[in-house]
């Protein structure tokens, strides 16, 4: 029987406004908020909302043998709780049917895993926190933003605790062999590796529209033939789409909220099934280790990390937003550190991309900015005044030995604090204990007073009786 795992990625930063030079040290507040409502508005009304009922729908008529699941950053949850809360309970109602599965991943969606361990490390806790109070589901899965993977970021989310990663089926890593099995990391062995199959994704998310494609038109019981007539061994395919595909680059009156309702009978038909990673990856056995020398992502045909950090501007934005890391998390500013996430993103450095795209457009059509030196000019200013702000916490003149130094002095005390705590706990207790003893004793004491008291009438009374 042929498994194949369904994942939908959702994910929406907070976008900057507009911000001059001489904003910086005057206002501290960047986000365009109008512009956050609105988009994640639409997207809700036109994708997320409809995308999710037909979800819901396909469970109910399948008897729940339709599962799927959902790759969620913190900051898309945060602003679907603040513009349409109403998204969050469907996806509440998804996630009660025990069909639906959430990935881990970087709250932020930020490019952390290249630049700074503790902080992805933090930042997943942070994410996988915040699914949990939400639904109730702790991830087991990792996914990492744009599934950005390589030997060094597998020994961390191994080091984590995980036991599977979904990654890109890059050509260049795969070579000859086949996206459509269970690998293991060569970096770290115990972690399996489940890799995405893009040709059928994309047959979905690129060419389901396109009059010009020779299998046009697309329907469900042609794609369940195709996944249903892959080579008897191969395991597992993996299809990694992005959700706002459905409703907004691939409107309803394509006929995709159609295809996808149909999938599920003709999947039963063709003995296919719709599966989630944390039932059917401790089934399967990994075929061959797989080694990833350099990142690797889902970005661009290149399948690289270069849409990110590919010309000197982005990375000098890098450089300086993460050379700020540890005064960042050293201080108590509840502001400066929420800030801090949501200037991670990866979209203001996707928008500083300067690389041409296979069809001859740019990173610049997919930005708000008019060009990605624009994107650079107006995320810096931003990074100027975040860095001030963060320079009156922690001078930069404090050396990082020295910070080190001050940052294990703070954790010796707040050490010793709990220490005297618990040994303040203790005498309060030894002293409860005493009183309560002494009061017993005295109550003791009273009582053979009393009863002595009581006792000696009576023998004077009889020795008049004598």
């Amino acid at each position: 029987m042929k498994s194949v795992c369904l994942y939908f990625k959702i994910h929406q930063p907070f976008r900057l406004k507009r911000y001059r030079f001489f904003d910086i040290g005057n206002d501290h507040y960047y986000y365009d908020d109008f512009a956050d409502d609105d988009i994640i508005s639409r997207l809700a009304e036109q994708s997320y909302i409809p995308m999710a009922n037909t979800l819901l729908e396909m469970i109910k008529e399948s008897n729940g043998n339709f599962k799927c699941s959902f790759s969620i950053s913190g900051t898309a949850l945060e602003q679907l709780q603040l513009y349409v809360p109403e998204f969050i309970d469907i996806l509440k109602k998804l996630s009660d049917t025990g069909c639906i599965e959430f990935l881990s991943g970087t709250y932020a969606h930020s490019l952390a895993s290249l630049q700074d361990p503790e902080e992805f490390i933090r930042e997943v806790k942070m994410h996988d926190d915040m699914i949990e109070n939400l639904f109730g589901k702790r991830p087991k899965l990792f996914a990492n933003t744009e599934l950005i993977y390589d030997d060094d970021i597998s020994g961390m989310i191994a080091a984590m605790g995980f036991k599977a990663c979904l990654t890109e089926g890059a050509k260049h890593i795969l070579g000859w062999k086949s996206p459509n099995y269970v690998y293991a990391s060569a970096a770290a062995p115990k972690l399996k590796l489940l890799l995405t199959n893009d040709k059928l994704a994309e047959d979905i998310s690129m060419r389901f529209n396109n009059p010009e494609w020779h299998e046009y038109p697309l329907t469900a019981d042609k794609y369940i033939n195709w996944i249903a007539s892959l080579p008897e061994n191969e395991q597992i395919v993996n299809l990694y789409l992005s959700m706002d595909t459905f409703g907004t680059f691939l409107p309803a009156n394509t006929g995709i909220f159609d295809f996808m309702k149909a999938l599920p009978r003709f999947a039963k038909e063709k003995d296919v099934r719709f599966t989630i990673p944390s039932e059917i990856v401790p089934l399967l056995k990994p075929v061959d280790e797989l080694a990833v020398p350099f990142p690797i992502s889902v970005i661009d045909e290149a399948r690289d990390v270069s849409a990110w950090c590919g010309n000197a501007m982005q990375n000098e934005a890098l450089g300086k937003l993460y050379a700020a890391g540890e005064r960042v998390n050293l201080c108590n500013d509840r502001r400066l550190k929420q800030d801090w996430e949501y200037l991670q993103s990866s979209d203001h450095f996707y928008y500083m991309s300067t690389k041409n795209l296979a069809d001859g457009e740019s990173h610049a059509s997919f930005s708000p900015y008019d060009s990605p030196f624009s994107a650079f000019t107006n995320y810096m200013n931003v990074l100027a005044d975040f860095l001030v702000r963060v320079e009156e916490q922690y001078p930069e003149e404090i050396g990082n030995e020295e910070l080190n130094s001050l940052l294990l002095t703070i954790r010796n005390q707040a050490s010793e604090i709990n220490s005297l705590n618990k040994e303040v706990k203790a005498l309060r207790n030894n002293i409860l204990q005493a009183d309560d003893n002494q009061n017993a004793a005295v109550l003791i004491e009273d009582k053979g007073v009393k009863e002595s008291k009581a006792r000696k009438p009576a023998k004077k009374t009889a020795k008049k009786s004598k």
